[in-house]
C-alpha cells in the first residue's frame, strides 16, 4: 500500500501561482511513477501532468504545458505540482496518484485507470 496526502492547495488570484505537495508513505517511493489530476464540478477526473520514477520524464496535458511544472524528491518521498500563471479555468481539486514505475508513452501515463492509488485531494480555486 502507498499512502498520498496533498497540501498546498487554496484561493489564488488569476495570473498568480501555487505550489502543491504529495507527500507518500508505504512502500519504496522511488519505484511509482507519480501523476497529478484535477477534477472539476460536473466535469470527470482529468490528467494535469506525471513523473516517472526516476524522474528523467515528465508528461504534462496541453492545458498546462508551459504553466505548470511537475517534480520529485525521492529522499523527501514527495512529489510537487508548481503551478503558474494560474487561470480560472484551472479551479479544480487536485489529486496526485501513483503506479508501479515502468516505461510507458504519455499516453499511458495520462490515463486514470493506470494508477493504483490516490490522495483525497487538495482544492485549488482561482478568481478572475
Amino acid at each position: 500500500q502507498v499512502q498520498l496526502v496533498e497540501s498546498g492547495g487554496g484561493l489564488v488570484q488569476a495570473g498568480g501561482s501555487l505550489r502543491v505537495s504529495c507527500a507518500t508513505s508505504g512502500r519504496t517511493f522511488s519505484n511509482y511513477d507519480m501523476g497529478w489530476f484535477r477534477q472539476a464540478p460536473g466535469k470527470e477526473r482529468e490528467f494535469v501532468a506525471a513523473i516517472s520514477w526516476s524522474g528523467g520524464n515528465t508528461y504534462y496535458a496541453d492545458s498546462v504545458k508551459g504553466r505548470f511544472t511537475i517534480s520529485r524528491d525521492n529522499t523527501k518521498n514527495t512529489v510537487y505540482l508548481q503551478m503558474n500563471s494560474l487561470k480560472p479555468e484551472d479551479t479544480a481539486i487536485y489529486y496526485c496518484a501513483a503506479k508501479p514505475g515502468r516505461l510507458g508513452s504519455y499516453g499511458y501515463m495520462s490515463t486514470t485507470s493506470h494508477y493504483d492509488y490516490w490522495g483525497q485531494g487538495t482544492q485549488v480555486t482561482v478568481s478572475s
